[in-house]
């Protein structure tokens, strides 16, 4: 396969998940607003768009200045989790536009898939069996094999890397999605092309150096020939 924009035959895809394929990033802004009227605390609502995507260093920084104690921050952490847990049960957690077509497409042209999310184990596998994508991808990773592994946590490369390493193909036969300006990042310090696919928050000029924009899955498969 060959998108225009790229110079090397893909064989191989990996894809982040939250915000790029389901819509989870949105259901956790929410989860993180209700949660926070719960708990009376006074975080403006926008606050938490700085979040997608963030660093481990960032989600540090957000809790320091939002939370007195540390068990008040898990009581929200484990609030908002426990809503988007919630809100897919209920049918709320929806695949982005054009990937249930594109990944179809990419199946019929017999691609390797697989997924690199940093999110925790068993909320990317309740997303997957939610939406009825599992079966496209011959593997997924997450945060439980960033402590496993002892990785360090995008925008590091190192779960990059390793689903290379799975996937068993070189760094020019693998194409990335995400939709994150540290995903790009990640994937860039890899060495591996990447496809941004904006969600809460737009690309940004450095994602714009780093990867290739589109707007969804449908100008995904627009681009490919």
């Amino acid at each position: 396969m060959r998108v225009k924009g790229l110079k090397e035959d893909i064989n191989g895809l990996i894809f982040d998940m939250d915000g790029l394929l389901v819509n989870s990033e949105h259901l956790y802004w929410q989860a993180n607003i209700q949660a926070a009227k719960e708990y009376d605390l006074s975080i403006p609502e926008d606050s938490y768009l700085k979040l997608v995507g963030s660093s481990a260093k960032d989600m540090e920084n957000f809790y320091h200045k939002y939370f007195k104690t540390i068990k008040l921050r898990d009581q929200f952490i484990k609030r908002t989790d426990e809503l988007v847990w919630q809100w897919a049960d209920e049918g709320k957690l929806k695949l982005r536009p054009g990937v249930q077509e594109a990944l179809d497409f990419f199946d019929q042209n017999h691609l390797k898939m697989s997924i690199a999310s940093s999110n925790y184990d068993e909320y990317v596998q309740k997303f997957l069996w939610v939406t009825g994508i599992r079966n496209y991808f011959s593997f997924h990773l997450s945060y439980k094999d960033v402590l496993q592994d002892k990785l360090q946590p995008k925008p590091a490369p190192d779960i990059y890397l390793l689903a290379q390493e799975k996937m068993d193909l070189a760094k020019d036969e693998l194409l990335v999605f995400e939709d994150s300006g540290t995903g790009v990042q990640a994937a860039a310090s890899a060495g591996l092309d990447c496809i941004m696919v904006p969600d809460l928050k737009p690309a940004s000029e450095n994602d714009k150096k780093h990867a290739l924009i589109c707007k969804d899955f449908y100008e995904v498969i627009d681009k490919i020939n």
